[in-house]
C-alpha cells in the first residue's frame, strides 16, 4: 500500500496526505505499519458505504428538484425488497469484515508479544508529572528523554508512582497504561532513525498538558555513545534524589543519572502492594 498516495481525515478534521508529519500516519516499526493498516482498511471499507450516499444525495436533490417536471410523485410508495436489503446487508457485512479485521490484528499486534531476541529492557516509571527511564543494562536513567537504536526489539516495563498514567508513542504504536503498585509491558521496535514524541495521554492533575517527552532514534554506534556519555558526565541516582525527582513538578525538563539505586523499580511496585491476610477462623467455628 503506497501511504503517501492516501488521503486521511486528520485529527482535526481537515482531509491531508498521510505523508503530513502526523505520527499514527507516519509509521516507524512493524507496531505501527500495522496499526496504520488496520486503520486505513477500516477507512477504506467504510468508504463503501459513505461515498455512494454522498453520490446519492446529490442526484436525489438534482432530480427531485423543484424545477424539475419530469421526475415522478409517488405519495404512496412504501416498500422496496432491493432496497431494504442493501440497507441492511451492506452495513452489517461491512461491520462483520472491519470486526474480523480488529479482531485478528489486535491480537496480532498483542503488546506483550516480543519482537524478537535479545531485546532492549527499559524500565518506566510515570511521575507527577514526567517520565522516568531506566536502562538497567547500562546502569542508567533520564527523565523525559527517550533514546533508542534502530532496528533493535525493546521491551518496556511500566509502571506509576502516582496516578494512573497511559504511555504512549504515536510514532512507534500501541498505547498501555501505567498503573501504581502494577507492571504493565510493551514491547516496540524503530526500523529508522527519527525523532519523535511520547506523552501521557490519561489526564492525571494540573501538570498533565507538559507531561510529554523526546524519543530520538539513532544507530546503534550513536546510541552506544550516547550511554557512554550519560555513564561519564551524570550524577548517580541515589534514594534521596529519587525522592526529589518524585516530588511533583511540571514542564518537560530533562535530567540524566547513573549508577541508579539497585532494584528502584521493582521497589516503586512494592511500596503500593499490601500482602492481603486472610483471618484464620477459631477453632470449632466455621
Amino acid at each position: 500500500m503506497n501511504r503517501n498516495g492516501l488521503l486521511f481525515f486528520s485529527l482535526a478534521g481537515i482531509i491531508c496526505p498521510a505523508s503530513a508529519q502526523i505520527p499514527i500516519l507516519n509509521p516507524n516499526g512493524p507496531v505501527a505499519e500495522g496499526q496504520y493498516e488496520l486503520l486505513i482498511s477500516a477507512v477504506l471499507i467504510m468508504l463503501i458505504v459513505v461515498v455512494p450516499v454522498f453520490i446519492l444525495t446529490i442526484c436525489f436533490a438534482w432530480r427531485y428538484r423543484a424545477s424539475n417536471r419530469a421526475s415522478r410523485f409517488r405519495p404512496d410508495w412504501s416498500y422496496s425488497l432491493p432496497i431494504e436489503l442493501v440497507i441492511w446487508l451492506v452495513p452489517a457485512l461491512i461491520v462483520l469484515v472491519i470486526g474480523f479485521l480488529q479482531w485478528t490484528r489486535t491480537h496480532s499486534l498483542d503488546p506483550y508479544k516480543a519482537l524478537g531476541r535479545n531485546p532492549l529492557e527499559i524500565q518506566v516509571i510515570a511521575l507527577d508529572w514526567k517520565w522516568l527511564f531506566i536502562y538497567p543494562d547500562a546502569d542508567i536513567a533520564t527523565v523525559n528523554e527517550l533514546v533508542l537504536p534502530v532496528d533493535v526489539p525493546v521491551r518496556f516495563l511500566i509502571t506509576s508512582d502516582t496516578v494512573m498514567n497511559a504511555f504512549f508513542i504515536p510514532g512507534l504504536g500501541s498505547q498501555i497504561f501505567a498503573m501504581a503498585g502494577m507492571r504493565t509491558e510493551l514491547n516496540l521496535k524503530a526500523t529508522k532513525p527519527a525523532s519523535l514524541w511520547g506523552r501521557n495521554t490519561q489526564f492525571s492533575g494540573r501538570g498533565f498538558s507538559s507531561q510529554h517527552f523526546n524519543v530520538k532514534v539513532v544507530e546503534e554506534s550513536e546510541f552506544q555513545d550516547w550511554q557512554g556519555s550519560v555513564q561519564e558526565g551524570s550524577p548517580p541516582l541515589t534514594n534521596v534524589r529519587y525522592r526529589q525527582l518524585a516530588l511533583p513538578s511540571s514542564g518537560s525538563t530533562r535530567h540524566q543519572y547513573h549508577q541508579v539505586q539497585p532494584g528502584l523499580f521493582g521497589q516503586v511496585i512494592s511500596r503500593y502492594q499490601q500482602e492481603v491476610v486472610v483471618p484464620q477462623s477459631r477453632e470449632g467455628q466455621p
